[in-house]
């Protein structure tokens, strides 16, 4: 299962109640990508709240994409996201925070934990296999990235 299926609306209720709608608690679903892009009834929301959607709608859902938003580039977007925070030096709960404070969304720390430990994981099998293969440059590449990210 993808990060971004553990990624969720933060006060879904209090948002579905604002915009009189059902709003799916993911926020990577189909129903929240579609109220998103399409921005209808954002009106009805506090400022506060309309400023974090927005944010969110333009940073994960601005593409030219024929299938737009389910083309995948909001969610490698959003990892994108995950991996500058990481690179910033921040933990899985900072991570949290982060997100929670910048867009209105969240996910558990621990599904944040296992996310960059999987990352670790995948760049420590391509640092092998780079060095089977004999580029060594590459390797060194690779490498330094994983230690970037497990740090």
């Amino acid at each position: 299962m993808a990060i971004t299926d553990k990624i969720y609306v933060k006060n879904h209720r209090q948002l579905a109640s604002q915009l009189e709608t059902n709003v799916p608690k993911g926020a990577f679903k189909g129903a929240t990508l579609d109220l998103l892009f399409q921005g209808e009834g954002l009106e009805k929301l506090d400022d506060a709240t309309r400023e974090r959607v927005l944010d969110f709608a333009s940073d994960f859902l601005d593409c030219d994409c024929q299938d737009n938003p389910y083309c995948g580039c909001p969610e490698r977007k959003f990892i994108q996201y995950l991996l500058e925070l990481r690179a910033q030096g921040l933990g899985p709960d900072a991570i949290v925070d982060v997100m929670s404070d910048d867009y209105m969304v969240y996910a558990y720390a621990g599904d944040v934990l296992s996310f960059l430990d999987s990352g670790v994981r995948t760049l420590e099998a391509a640092e092998g296999l780079a060095g089977v293969d004999g580029y060594p440059e590459k390797q060194a590449k690779i490498r330094e990235a994983k230690d970037e990210l497990a740090r």
